[in-house]
C-alpha cells in the first residue's frame, strides 16, 4: 500500500543542522583562556623586571664591595706611614746640615753621609712601593690641596704665588694627602696666568697654613 502523503510522524533519527553557533559555555571558556594568558604575560613581564633589577642592585654591591676593599687596603697603612716619614724628616736633615765641603774634606764623614742618602733612597723607594709618594712642589704654583704656606717671600723673579722654599715635604697616598708639605711662598711678582676653570676648583684654601691639605691632615690625625 503506498505511502500517505499525510504520514507526519516525527523521525526517529533527527539531525543536528551543520554549522550550528558555539554555545555560551564555549565562548566564556575562550574568554578565560585569554584573560588567563594576558595575566600570565604580565606577570612573566614583572619578575622579569624585577629580576633585572635584582641583578643590578647585585653588581653595584659587587662594585662598592671591591672599592671598599681595595681603599680599606690601600689606606690602611696611613698612620704607620705618617710615623715612617719621621723617619725619613731625621735623615733629610742630617743631610741638609752637612756642609758638602766638609764631606769632601773627611772621608768618613763623606762615607757617613753617602750612608744615609742611600738609607733615605731605600726608605722612598718602601714607601712608593706601598703607595706613598713625595711632592715636589718646588718652583709650583701654591696648591692649598697638597701644600701649606708658613710664610712669603717678597721677589720679582718668579710669579706671585709660587713655591720657592720647601721646609718639609709632602706626601701623598693614593689619591689622598697624607700629609702636606711645609712651603714658603713668592709675594710681589708678576701675576700668574689664569688657571683653567676646570683645575681651579678646589684649589683655594682659606689663608697660608689654612688651605685644604693642612685641614685634611689633622682630620687624619684624630
Amino acid at each position: 500500500m503506498p505511502d500517505d502523503p499525510s504520514d507526519t510522524r516525527p523521525n526517529d533519527n533527527p539531525q543536528t543542522p551543520q554549522g550550528a553557533p558555539e554555545t555560551s559555555a564555549d565562548t566564556d571558556a575562550g574568554t578565560d583562556v585569554a584573560g588567563d594568558l594576558d595575566a600570565l604575560l604580565t606577570e612573566n613581564a614583572d619578575m622579569r623586571d624585577k629580576l633585572l633589577r635584582t641583578m643590578a642592585d647585585m653588581e653595584n654591591l659587587r662594585r662598592r664591595t671591591e672599592r671598599e676593599k681595595e681603599d680599606t687596603s690601600r689606606y690602611a697603612i696611613s698612620n704607620f706611614a705618617r710615623d715612617v716619614l719621621t723617619i725619613g724628616d731625621n735623615l733629610r736633615r742630617v743631610i741638609e746640615h752637612v756642609p758638602a765641603e766638609a764631606a769632601e774634606k773627611d772621608p768618613a764623614l763623606k762615607s757617613f753621609l753617602e750612608g744615609v742618602e742611600l738609607t733615605e733612597r731605600e726608605l722612598l723607594k718602601m714607601m712608593e712601593k706601598h703607595g706613598v709618594t713625595r711632592l715636589e712642589p718646588l718652583g709650583q704654583r701654591f696648591d692649598p690641596n697638597e701644600q701649606q704656606a708658613m710664610y712669603e717671600v717678597p721677589t720679582t723673579d718668579v710669579p706671585e704665588g709660587t713655591v720657592v722654599q720647601v721646609m718639609q715635604a709632602g706626601f701623598t697616598i693614593g689619591d689622598r694627602v697624607l700629609r702636606p708639605a711645609l712651603v714658603a711662598v713668592s709675594k710681589g711678582g708678576p701675576k700668574p696666568a689664569p688657571t683653567p676653570k676646570g683645575d681651579a676648583q678646589g684649589k683655594q684654601g682659606n689663608g697660608f697654613g689654612t688651605g685644604t691639605a693642612a685641614n685634611d691632615d689633622n682630620q687624619g690625625k684624630r
